[in-house]
């Protein structure tokens, strides 16, 4: 077990010991996306501390390992990510075998940067192994590409999330023409996404597609418009986890695709 009070937990690295961190990407949810490498990390892993959206039927590829949940909400933070670097650095300079997995990818919305920070204050080895992004999922759960050549040629990582006192996402100003944004924790702040977007002069018919839980049992998709994201999103009962993505399509790319629709109901 880790010890109780940390302030003595960081003696300078034994590298006989062997002790090293890796960030894990779980993937979306469904266990079968994960990576080889994951799988292996996983496999090799003395301890395991993972997040509150990693499916537990991942935690099953390392019974061998210590596991401990460090899970946190939007606005709940039962563990506090300096306690996280903490322990995790604390159970490395133990020569430990530390996985922090992860949802998703590591390196998108994940605070990889305070762990990796961490980990080379005190010389100890860490890695990054990539996994499927819930935007990636998101799109796969569509059937349909994120980009779309001549439609959609930008796409934009970005979350709805912001730090107290920011008023105007940026996200508001880099959708234009030609981008398709996907929106990470978005679903609680639907009604002032709608609002700061269309006030940016953002058409309301704009197309949005909204995915929750994708890959799992649990997963859900919604279609609508820009001007009417907020009522699907009550209407349909949707919660996080959540992707919204927002197309705005270069104007003769969304004239192409009505001429279609029309062509399609004749």
């Amino acid at each position: 077990m880790l010890p109780v009070s940390l302030a003595d937990a960081f003696p300078t690295p034994d590298r006989r010991k062997g002790g090293r961190i890796s960030l894990v990407g779980a993937g979306p949810g469904a266990a079968d996306l994960l990576t080889l490498r994951a799988l292996n990390r996983l496999q090799e892993a003395e301890i395991v501390f993972y997040d509150r959206l990693v499916d537990p039927d991942v935690l099953e590829f390392c019974p061998q390992a210590e596991r401990i949940y460090v899970g946190k909400e939007v606005g709940r933070h039962a563990w506090p990510q300096e306690k996280i670097d903490e322990v995790i650095v604390a159970a490395a300079l133990q020569g430990r075998r530390v996985v922090r997995l992860k949802s998703g990818d590591p390196g998108v919305f994940g605070r990889a940067t305070e762990e990796l920070a961490a980990a080379a204050e005190h010389g100890i080895p860490i890695e990054i192994v990539p996994g499927v992004s819930a935007a990636s999922a998101a799109g796969a759960a569509l059937n349909r590409s994120l980009t779309e050549r001549g439609a959609t040629d930008r796409l934009v990582f970005a979350t709805a999330t912001c730090r107290e006192g920011d008023e105007t996402p940026e996200w508001v100003e880099v959708l234009r023409p030609g981008t398709t944004l996907a929106l990470y924790m978005g679903v609680r702040k639907a009604p002032k996404i709608a609002a700061d977007l269309l006030a940016a002069g953002v058409p309301g018919e704009v197309e949005v597609e909204i995915v929750a839980s994708a890959t799992t049992v649990r997963e859900k998709v919604a279609r609508t418009c820009l001007s009417e994201l907020a009522a699907t999103i009550a209407r349909e009962e949707i919660a996080n986890p959540a992707i919204i993505l927002i197309r705005y399509a270069k104007p003769l790319a969304q004239s192409r695709a009505m001429a279609v629709g029309v062509a399609a109901q004749a």
